[in-house]
């Protein structure tokens, strides 16, 4: 009864290890006595206890760290690189098969490739070409590793450490680009600054001229309007001064008389000379025919008072 028991559990562990489960991501590579038999997609597969083998591979995206190296750029400086990959595997059967160990060669393919790609480029270039070398490298890995089944995705350089005294030196450089940059942005401000200040006091004495201008303009419209009226206002004097002598018909004793007040008053001054017009000497004559009028009157009528008085 013992053995019967035994047996059976024998058995029934021998038949649980011909069952198999394979998940949606990976798949499955029979074998039977050393040869390959069939692929095994996922879910619930059986093989053959002691005859069979199966071999799971993972079909996800998967990446592999690249360890840093030493590379030696086009001009002669060594730099430490490392890198990631990412693969996916599009054929199980060739992966198995064709390569002993996928990982391990692609990491020695892609240190290959680093120093060929980074040797062929200076150290600025290996600097500021980050996506150039990546986009090489995944190129050169995919073609490399077709044949084995495998697709490189993608590619990326984590680090590129230049020795130490290189960047001492690339330090002092961006610092002096820095330096000269901000002396470069100073002097432009000045000079801005300088040729704003010229525009503002060309534009300032501009307009301060026009002002002026302006205020002279309508100054001297000032002027000319006020001698115009002044002008005007003598001429209307002169006008009806004239038409009033005229009018009024003065006689030539009446003009002399006005002629000696005008002539007071050229008289009432400082000047030890008085320069008289020719015409003066007809109104004098005038003057002193008007005085011997007054005379013969005065003695005609002092000879009627003594005939009056005898």
């Amino acid at each position: 009864m013992v053995f019967w028991l035994i047996l059976a559990a024998v058995i029934f562990i021998i038949a649980a290890s011909g069952i198999k489960i394979i998940r949606p991501f990976e798949k499955g590579l029979v074998e039977r006595l050393g040869k390959y038999r069939r692929d095994a997609n996922p879910g619930l597969q059986f093989i053959i206890p002691f005859i069979e083998r199966m071999v799971k591979v993972d079909l996800r995206e998967t990446v592999i760290d690249v360890p840093p190296q030493e590379v030696i750029t086009k001009d002669n400086v060594v730099v430490t690189v490392d890198a990631i990959i990412y693969y996916q595997i599009t054929d199980a059967f060739r992966v198995v098969y064709n390569v002993s160990n996928f990982e391990i060669a692609a990491i020695k393919l892609a240190q290959t490739n680093l120093r060929n790609v980074i040797g062929e480029m200076e150290l600025d270039q290996t600097l500021t070409s980050r996506e150039r070398i990546n986009v090489t490298l995944r190129e050169v890995l995919d073609e490399a590793t077709d044949k084995w089944g495998v697709k490189v995705t993608r590619v990326e350089i984590k680090k590129i450490d230049p020795p130490q005294d290189i960047m001492d030196a690339m330090s002092k450089q961006m610092k002096a680009e820095r330096t000269k940059r901000a002396v470069i942005l100073e002097a432009e401000g000045y000079k801005q600054s300088e040729i704003t200040k010229a525009e503002g006091d060309k534009m300032s004495a501009i307009l301060q001229a026009e002002g002026q201008s302006e205020s002279i303009k309508r100054v001297a419209e000032a002027n000319k309007f006020k001698l115009i009226a002044e002008a005007e206002g003598q001429a209307n004097a002169t006008i009806n001064v004239f038409k009033a002598i005229h009018e009024g018909d003065p006689t030539k004793d009446v003009i002399a008389i006005r002629y000696l007040d005008a002539l007071k008053q050229i008289a009432d001054g400082k000047a030890n000379k008085v320069f008289l017009p020719f015409e003066s000497s007809a109104m004098l004559s005038s003057l002193g025919s008007m005085a011997e009028i007054f005379k013969d009157g005065k003695d005609s009528s002092s000879v009627n008072e003594k005939e009056s008085k005898k």
